[in-house]
C-alpha cells in the first residue's frame, strides 16, 4: 500500500520552493548552512529561513512566482544559531541528531511511481495516487475523467468528479509528503529545504541508496557532532548525497518526486 503525489501537489510546491532556495544558497556559497520552511496556500506564501548566506526579498519572490505563480510573499530570514554554527567550524560533522532508515522499494511502490509519472507527463497539475494491492485510486486535477478511465479501466478515478486542485484549493507545507518521497524509508527527518550538512538530507539519501544496493533495510542513527556514520567519515556520506542531488538536477528537482 503506497501513496504518491506529483510535483504540483501543494505540499510538493512548498518543497520545490524550499529546494530552489537551497539551490540559491549553494549558488552563493560553496558550503552554505541553510534550513527553510514554506507554508503556501490561498494566494499567500510564508517562508522562514535560517541561513549563513543572505537572500534578497526580490530573489525569494522570483522563486515563488516562477514555481507557484503571483502570490503575496512573506519572507523572514535569520542567522543560524551560534551553537549550531560552531558544530561545523572545524570540519564537516553531522548536523543533527536522528535515526534513519533505508528500505528497498517494492514492486508496488515502483509501479505506482511509474503510473504517477505517466499521468503527470500528460496532465502537469495537482494529483494524488494510491495503490493498495490491486486497487488503484487516481485523483488528477484538470484532467477529463473518461480519458483517464479509458487508460486505467480498473482504477477508481476522481471520486468527487473533475476538480481544479492547486494552492487555491489546498494549502501546502514542506516535508508533509515524506511517504510519497521515501516510501517505506520514512523517518522523523525531512528531506527538503536543508543543506547537505544536515543528516536529514544526507543520511536519509545514503541509507535509501544503500538499501537499494544491498537489498535489505538499513537502519542508522547519529548524534549532532558525529564525524562518522556507518563506519564512514561524515564528509563521505555528504559526498554520496551531493552526487545524487547533482545527478537529479539540484534540490528543487529533487523535491519534485523525492527519492523515487
Amino acid at each position: 500500500m503506497i501513496e504518491k503525489v506529483n510535483p504540483c501537489h501543494p505540499d510538493k510546491v512548498a518543497d520545490r520552493i524550499a529546494g530552489a532556495i537551497v539551490d540559491l544558497a549553494y549558488a552563493k556559497d560553496k558550503e552554505p548552512k541553510v534550513a527553510v520552511e514554506v507554508l503556501i496556500g490561498h494566494g499567500k506564501c510564508h517562508i522562514i529561513a535560517e541561513s549563513s548566506v543572505k537572500f534578497s526579498n526580490k530573489e525569494i519572490k522570483a522563486i515563488v512566482n516562477r514555481i507557484a505563480g503571483k502570490l503575496k510573499v512573506d519572507f523572514a530570514c535569520v542567522k543560524q544559531d551560534i551553537h549550531l554554527a560552531q558544530n561545523q567550524s572545524e570540519g564537516l560533522k553531522c548536523g543533527d541528531n536522528g535515526i534513519f532508515k533505508g528500505v528497498p522499494l517494492t514492486k508496488e511502490e515502483q509501479q505506482l511511481s511509474k503510473i504517477a509519472h505517466e499521468i503527470y507527463a500528460k496532465y502537469p497539475s495537482d494529483g494524488k495516487y494510491i495503490l493498495a494491492d490491486d486497487k488503484l485510486i487516481i485523483c488528477q486535477s484538470n484532467a477529463p475523467t473518461p480519458k483517464l478511465q479509458k487508460q486505467y479501466p480498473n482504477a477508481v478515478i476522481n471520486p468527487l468528479g473533475d476538480w481544479t486542485g492547486g494552492t487555491d484549493v489546498d494549502s501546502g507545507a514542506t516535508n508533509r509528503k515524506l511517504g510519497s518521497d521515501m516510501a517505506s524509508s520514512v523517518t522523523g527527518g525531512g528531506l527538503h529545504g536543508k543543506d547537505l550538512s544536515k543528516a536529514d538530507v544526507s543520511v536519509n539519501i545514503y541509507a535509501f541508496l544503500k538499501a537499494q544496493k544491498v537489498g535489505h533495510p538499513v537502519e542508522l542513527f547519529c548524534a549532532i557532532g558525529d564525524d562518522k556514520i556507518d563506519g564512514k567519515p561524515y564528509d563521505e556520506i555528504v559526498k554520496i548525497a551531493k552526487k545524487y542531488i547533482l545527478e537529479v538536477g539540484g534540490f528543487e528537482k529533487f523535491a519534485e518526486w523525492g527519492l523515487y
